[in-house]
């Protein structure tokens, strides 16, 4: 056997302890880099391999570096955003939330992102060196004003080491932070933007650049830098593209030769000339594959935009090369939303059906059909992901908290919504199916594109919904109540949803019940997003177990945190008539999952208390009602409410002892 596949084997072989044993030491588990880049707008069918390279008819396209990306990796064909626009979809990604329980929803852009459990603070305490680079949106503080003492969740703040970018979300809509803009269509998109290194403020200073090319430059110099200081600790990187989402401004220069330590972008980090692509008019090269188009100038923006981004990831994966490091590092590329419908260029409209951007399906940006969340995604870490391989299994942006910190060593916080995608990606250990839910408010129509059947041109969005049940998706627009039906898809044979299943027979009679009964169960109204169905009670359900017991197990620790035990092995198990922690041994940093029923004689709203030494989750179905471990303003949350229908409801109550020397867990409910 040679030494490379024996290294495979072996750290496969990790990989799969790590998914069942997810508390083992940073010395005892190999811990691999992780860059997670995503860009923005960037639709399904805006990559070559996945719509692009086989387009029959029209103009397209091509994204031949990150084509190859795919060959040496997986593609994930059915991986959502949790919403179709920029902030809920980014604070879901770093949370582990899905958006029936992530506090930012709609288009809640620059709140502030939660002071709980997110990709950063869980890699950093992994041990990992952890990087934010570009447009990060999630700050809190006035949105007019540009106040670091106001930005409570700065991302220094939220778990990054280090952070380099756009603070503000709209910052993000130019693409030159250091020049003003006169054919911007609005004041705002004609003036640069600061870029942030810390707490250092960047303005004038980057006159010239442009965000793709600097960000990309600035990520290249970090991991290079790290590299050499610290080769024995890994890394993590979040490089967050603000493009190619309008304005739709392209660079000043070819891309640089070559790629990696030595070509490619570089740093050069002077005041008026940051990176080596300052080129002598901003705004101004087209890529030579489609200067000579018979296209319109903001289609030729646009594909030159998405083939910058193409050779930017090409040459973060050849410095890695460069560094010995690309065996090591697990690479995720994805995008946040479908693609867009703006240029905010004065005097140019742009389309997403210029290059059928959405691929074969319906709908963009701010739209739940398939087109505007189902997201372009592929995954590469050789060795252990199959090359060429294809992965169409349902997940979302929340399951990635689970997977990196799984991939991590750690288990995942119990507060995720998320599964690990570990066992999808490698091929080895068991799998759990992901929760797909969507829920997003927009008070314009789906546009009328010739492309889109007339079923759904022009389609109503209002309040709109998404769920996966039983492999079936269920979707609602318009939506007035809770009353109103679903339209069902079956997307897997059906990626156009042009044929309503709702009602077709017996079956679809009952998922649709089934669908309705299940968004009440995994979700938390919101009062700053409130919706149509907020008011219905959760239904129970009927069961043929013991609902007078409590069935209990018990992990042996350290747990960095109120843990997920799905794959953890079990230290005891057992049950009993209540919950009672003092009799159960828990060992100091060990968790405990309870599980059990509460019936409810009279429909209404009930008061849930929960206590505890180390933090502790109660889940009613999949509806999390206390969190008792998340810090807000130094307050430990002990209540939490539910609005519930009479019936038999069953909760999930996971516990970490904490390090006090007696064991505290108390679980209560009244009306």
């Amino acid at each position: 056997m040679n030494y490379s596949h024996f290294r495979s084997l072996w750290v496969s072989l990790l990989l799969i302890v790590s998914v069942f044993c997810p508390t083992m030491t940073q010395a005892e588990h190999h811990q691999p880099n992780i860059i997670f880049i995503l860009v923005d707008d960037l639709g399904w069918g805006d990559l070559g391999v996945f719509y692009q390279n086989d387009r029959k008819q029209g103009r397209k396209h091509a994204t031949p570096m990150l084509d190859q990306f795919a060959a040496e990796g997986m593609q994930l064909r059915q991986h959502y955003c949790p919403a179709p626009v920029c902030a809920p979809s980014r604070a879901s990604l770093l949370s582990g939330r899905h958006q029936g329980h992530e506090p930012i929803r709609d288009n809640q852009f620059d709140k502030a992102l939660a002071n709980s459990h997110n990709l950063g603070t869980v890699l950093k305490q992994a041990g990992y060196r952890t990087a934010m680079v570009g447009k990060y949106g999630l700050p809190g503080g006035d949105r007019e004003k540009y106040d670091r003492d106001q930005w409570v969740a700065y991302p220094t703040l939220r778990g990054f080491h280090e952070f380099f970018g756009y603070v503000k979300h709209r910052d993000g809509h130019t693409q030159y932070p250091g020049d003003d803009y006169p054919r911007g269509d609005s004041e705002l998109h004609r003036t640069g933007k600061p870029v942030f290194h810390n707490d250092q403020r960047l303005d004038t200073e980057l006159a010239g650049s442009y965000t793709t090319d600097l960000f990309t430059a600035f990520a290249k110099k970090w991991i290079v830098e790290h590299r050499g200081a610290n080769p024995e600790q890994p890394f993590f990187m979040y490089l967050a593209h603000s493009t190619p989402h309008a304005a739709l401004h392209v660079p000043s220069t070819p891309y640089p030769e070559g790629g990696g330590i030595n070509g490619g972008m570089q740093w050069i980090g002077k005041a008026g000339k940051m990176i080596n692509t300052i080129g002598d008019t901003i705004d101004s090269w087209i890529h030579p594959d489609y200067a000579n188009q018979d296209w319109t100038e903001q289609e030729k923006r646009f594909a030159t935009m998405v083939r910058r981004i193409d050779a930017s990831v090409a040459d973060v994966i050849q410095t890695l090369k460069d560094l010995g490091i690309d065996n090591d590092t697990l690479v995720v590329f994805t995008s946040d939303n479908g693609p867009h419908r703006e240029s905010y260029i004065e005097g140019l409209s742009y389309n997403a059906n210029s290059f059928d951007s959405f691929g074969p399906f319906h709908g963009i940006k701010r739209d739940v059909l398939e087109g505007g969340i189902r997201m372009p995604t592929l995954v590469r870490w050789p060795g252990n992901i199959p090359a060429r391989s294809i992965n169409s299994t349902p997940s979302q942006f929340h399951d990635w908290l689970p997977t990196l910190a799984n991939v991590s060593g750690l288990a995942a916080p119990a507060i995720s919504d998320g599964v690990s995608l570990l066992p999808f990606l490698t091929g080895e250990g068991a799998a759990r199916e992901s929760t797909v839910y969507v829920e997003y408010l927009n008070t314009r129509n789906t546009p009328a594109y010739a492309e889109f059947d007339a079923y759904h041109q022009d389609r109503v969005r209002q309040q709109m919904q998404v769920v996966f049940v039983d492999g079936y998706k269920g979707i609602r627009t318009g939506i007035e109540s809770h009353a109103d039906d679903f339209m069902i898809f079956d997307v897997d044979n059906d990626v156009r949803e042009s044929m309503d299943l709702s009602g077709s027979n017996e079956y679809f009679t009952k998922l649709q019940q089934r669908m309705k009964d299940r968004v009440l169960q995994i979700r938390r109204p919101s009062e700053s997003a409130p919706r149509p169905y907020d008011n219905a009670p959760i239904p129970g359900i009927d069961t043929d177990r013991n609902i007078e017991r409590v069935e209990w197990k018990i992990y042996q620790g350290p747990f960095n945190w109120v843990p997920q035990t799905f794959g953890l092995e079990e230290a005891k198990s057992g049950s009993s008539p209540n919950i009672d922690v003092s009799k159960l041994n828990i060992e100091k940093g060990g968790a405990a999952e309870f599980k059990g029923f509460v019936t409810i004689e009279t429909s209404g709203e009930y008061k849930f208390n929960v206590e505890s030494d180390g933090g502790a989750i109660l889940r009613l179905h999949d509806t999390v009602v206390v969190d008792n471990e998340s810090v807000s303003n130094g307050i430990r949350a002990t209540q939490g409410k539910a609005l519930l229908e009479k019936g038999i409801h069953p909760y999930t109550l996971t516990y970490l002892r904490g390090s006090v020397q007696k064991a505290k867990l108390s679980f209560s409910h009244s009306k």
